[in-house]
């Protein structure tokens, strides 16, 4: 299993290799405000994820995080392993075999399930995997798989260094 490959700077395209399993490294615990905001942002007009009355009258008793939050979070939960060299091309085969609700905490960990070099791009590759997102008692919350174009570490953009005065 491996961490953080170029430290805060991120993975490059030759960081990945068909079977790396990476545990990202940060839980979130997700709450009522995080739900409602969301769901407000995104004009989601099912009750189940604002009204506490409707939604204890459901197989689950209260209101379930919206699952496209669910999917936004696990891929934030990534980005440190994941995408901060990349630009994502899509995503496939979204599942959410279990609710998550207010109070849970979502950890994730994704593993590479293929890599080649862009045809018509020839500073980065391709890189597929698949991300599990879960609870802290194991649960799995969502699964997908995710396509991104990812830059060559000799093409990756640059970031400034900071002016320390003093």
């Amino acid at each position: 299993m491996s961490q953080h490959a170029g430290g805060d700077e991120g993975r490059c395209f030759e960081d990945f290799h068909v079977g790396l399993v990476m545990r990202h490294p940060l839980g979130r615990t997700v709450s009522e405000v995080d739900n409602t905001w969301f769901t407000l942002i995104t004009n989601n007009t099912n009750p189940i994820h604002f009204d506490k009355h409707y939604a204890s009258q459901t197989e689950f008793g209260e209101p379930l995080m919206n699952s496209t939050f669910t999917l936004a979070l696990v891929v934030g939960l990534s980005v440190s392993d994941i995408s901060r060299n990349a630009v994502n091309l899509g995503w496939d085969e979204v599942r959410l075999p279990a609710p998550v609700v207010a109070g849970d905490t979502i950890y994730a960990q994704s593993e590479v399930l293929s890599t080649r070099e862009s045809t018509s791009r020839p500073n980065m590759g391709i890189v597929e995997v698949k991300t599990t997102g879960y609870k802290s008692d194991g649960t799995v919350v969502i699964t997908y798989r995710r396509t991104i174009l990812v830059y060559k570490r000799a093409h990756a953009p640059s970031r400034p260094l900071p002016t320390i005065n003093g």
